[in-house]
């Protein structure tokens, strides 16, 4: 394998590793909830969760405007590795809502608002990545991926506010700027999840847009034209002087 193409193991992933290690051990010593028992720690990985993919596709949103703008292929890199990570992010967090959900309600799944709104934008957003694997052309597939990319974002509102708009089993918002109701131990657990999360996010950006940025080498490495052939250089006999020389 070819410098060019290697994948190294840098700072960034280092410090995810162990940021993810720290998480783990605020949330397992975070005081026990007594209203939810042990399911309730669930909270420092449902909650992060769906935090990233909030981000990701936010930075989807931003990096399709760039693109648009710009026309500078590397934003529209950045739009697809988003996406694709707030994808896995998202599909984490229903996953985790659902455990939740099992050991709160008895039920893994409700036609709740939030629950189907969120389901809802996952399928968007996986329709978004199969947009850009259907396109062959990579500035076709940036100009119509940017565009579902810019129009996607608008469903972050009401998944993020269903809780205020309609009656729902799922709690409120987590994170409230004026109240935020919960004791301070846990709530140190949660940033500190939140924070570690964010830096997982970040160090698979990096790794995502570098094989973004493969798969473009690759592709126009497959277009380009053959190079000489063996033997081109080699003339044809001429048939019309195979006269005797003297």
């Amino acid at each position: 394998m070819s410098d060019a193409t290697r994948t190294r193991i840098g700072p960034l992933d280092v410090v995810a590793a162990v940021s993810v290690l720290f998480a783990l051990g605020f949330a397992l010593a975070s005081p026990r909830i007594e209203s939810q028992g042990e399911a309730a720690r669930m909270l420092f990985v449902h909650v992060p969760t769906i935090w990233l993919a909030y981000l990701a596709f936010a930075v989807t949103f931003v990096a399709s405007i760039s693109y648009l703008v710009t026309r500078k292929l590397r934003w529209d890199h950045v739009a697809g590795a988003s996406a694709e990570i707030g994808v896995v992010f998202t599909t984490a967090a229903i996953i985790g809502g659902m455990i939740w959900g099992k050991a709160t309600w008895n039920v893994y799944w409700t036609w709740d608002a939030r629950l189907t709104l969120t389901a809802i934008m996952l399928f968007v957003y996986i329709g978004y990545l199969a947009l850009r694997r259907v396109i062959v052309d990579p500035e076709a597939r940036a100009r119509r991926s940017a565009i579902l990319g810019i129009v996607g974002l608008v469903q972050l509102i009401p998944v993020h506010f269903s809780v205020t708009w309609w009656r729902t089993l799922h709690q409120t918002n987590t994170f409230r700027p004026r109240d935020i109701q919960m004791d301070g131990p846990i709530l140190a657990a949660l940033l500190v999840s939140v924070a570690a999360f964010t830096i997982v996010y970040a160090a698979m950006m990096r790794h995502r847009v570098r094989l973004e940025e493969l798969e473009l080498l690759a592709h126009t490495a497959a277009i380009a034209p053959a190079g000489p052939v063996a033997g081109d250089a080699v003339s044809a006999p001429n048939v019309g002087n195979s006269g005797t020389q003297p």
